[in-house]
């Protein structure tokens, strides 16, 4: 398995994934025209022939024995740039009577566009048939998410100081949003999937011309409704998890549609930015029998050619990494080439 930049010729497979992501996954929307765009969008960022505020870099997991896509995963420079870019944000305004001696504390939500101009990590899903027990072993979630933090670290002077990461949020078993049906749905008059869909399809100047511009009380919303606040769908979970491993935090902002959390961080905090490391490539005739459970993973150092996966073990003491010639053929490096390797098991 190996993760590489999208090309043209993968239309087909990344239609097959937006078909399967399901509700809520608002930045993948099954619509060919669209993401025949964000293909091209991520070719000219890879290329960078697009200003790094409006890069959008989108990766693919390939499986190389098949060449079928396992999943996807992405990075945008800087978010709400051209388009808006809206939240809520958890608030709590006080009220107070000093002739009764009352006092009340009432949490509250505000529209806000406060991340303008961060990263985002985005767009991870990992397929169905590359989940699972079975595949535990090859830790191809681990895989899509942390490699995004080598590629920033690899090029942390074409991004900005933050970096966010949006969670779908809860979905009964009717795959509706208790969130949405409590709130947004009585200022759109459109249903979730519409709303979503068009979110999508980066047309949310409608957000901001329709939803109120007033603090919302939450105690007026539903029990259900509340409980959704800063809650990620079950399928997200393990996602959240290993985003909070690295260091991102929830800190009380919320998508405006389904409540599901933002979490954040300082890019130059993030685990992985700060433990991960160059190294110099050697080759060695033969490969090694892959780990049990993969370790250690390697990014290439050019973009045009990014290249990310696991590989069999470390560097030396000296910052040499001996690779064989399975694994730099996944890679795309030569002897005397560089990688950032990162040990994924090390502690903060």
């Amino acid at each position: 398995m190996r993760i590489r930049p999208i090309a043209e010729g993968d239309l087909d497979e990344l239609q097959k994934i937006a078909r399967e992501t399901g509700v809520g996954f608002t930045s993948l929307p099954d619509n060919r025209e669209f993401l025949s765009d964000k293909i091209a969008a991520a070719i000219a960022a890879f290329e960078q022939r697009t200003p790094p505020d409006r890069r959008n870099y989108f990766f693919v997991l390939e499986d190389e024995a098949s060449g079928e896509l396992a999943g996807c995963c992405a990075i945008e420079g800087q978010v709400g740039r051209e388009v808006p870019f809206y939240h809520y944000r958890l608030g709590t305004l006080a009220h107070s009577s000093v002739q009764l001696d009352l006092h009340r504390t009432i949490d509250t939500l505000f529209l806000s566009s406060d991340h303008t101009g961060d990263a985002e990590v985005a767009s991870l899903f990992l397929r169905p048939g590359f989940r699972g027990k079975e595949r535990a072993h090859q830790r191809n979630g681990a895989l899509l998410s942390m490699m995004r933090w080598l590629f920033m670290a690899e090029f942390r002077d074409q991004f900005p100081d933050k970096v966010l990461a949006e969670m779908r949020g809860v979905f009964d078993e009717r795959g509706k949003s208790p969130f949405w049906e409590c709130l947004g749905s009585h200022f759109f008059p459109l249903d979730f999937d519409e709303a979503d869909r068009l979110t999508g399809l980066g047309q949310k100047s409608f957000i901001g011309e329709l939803m109120p511009k007033f603090p919302i009380y939450t105690p007026f919303l539903s029990d259900e409704a509340r409980a959704c606040i800063g809650q990620v769908h079950r399928d997200t979970r393990p996602a959240l998890a290993m985003l909070k491993q690295e260091g991102l935090r929830w800190e009380g902002y919320i998508d405006i549609f389904d409540g599901g959390p933002t979490v954040e961080a300082y890019i130059d905090d993030v685990r992985a930015v700060r433990k991960s490391r160059r190294c110099r490539v050697e080759i060695r005739a033969s490969d090694e029998p892959p780990p049990a459970r993969p370790r250690w993973l390697a990014a290439s150092t050019t973009m045009a050619d990014f290249r990310a996966a696991w590989v069999s073990h470390g560097p030396d003491e000296e910052g040499t990494l001996t690779l064989g010639e399975a694994e730099a053929k996944r890679l795309g490096v030569v002897a005397g080439d560089s990688l950032r390797v990162l040990d994924t098991e090390e502690t903060s």
